[in-house]
């Protein structure tokens, strides 16, 4: 394709997948396990001007999860690639959520995620902020 061919790092925000940054995280939230991260970005290198803060890919093994969190001050969206999981809202109500399955913790919201299969948890992690 013509595009990959013009980009070597950085083009029309385009990030090639063997340049992403790794960020791996142990108990993330209080959660079990390691949380596998691979961003295009992260917070700390986001502009100030600009609504998406981190964008990345994430895994999770099997078991692992992400403790029970709030988002003060942003949004944080998953969108489940692969695997098996459990989200868990604000109000602890939770969900399975398997692949093409989107979450959303809203601004003052609460939310959790954990593998409950026997695969890795392979999701799209978005935090944006206004």
């Amino acid at each position: 394709m013509m595009l990959a061919a013009m980009a070597s790092t950085v083009w029309a925000d385009v990030y090639s997948k063997d340049e992403l940054i790794g960020f791996n995280r142990d108990a993330a939230a209080g959660g079990k396990g390691t949380l596998y991260g691979q961003f295009a970005f992260r917070r700390d290198a986001a502009k100030k001007d600009e609504a998406i803060k981190e964008i990345g890919w994430m895994t999770l093994q099997p078991g692992d999860s992400i403790g029970f969190h709030r988002h003060e001050h942003n949004e944080d969206t998953y969108i489940i690639v692969s695997g098996t999981g459990l989200f868990t809202d604000s109000d602890g109500k939770s969900y399975q959520v398997r692949a093409g399955d989107v979450t959303i913790a809203r601004k003052g919201q609460s939310h959790a995620l954990a593998n409950i299969g026997k695969e890795p948890l392979v999701f799209i992690d978005v935090i944006a902020e206004q």
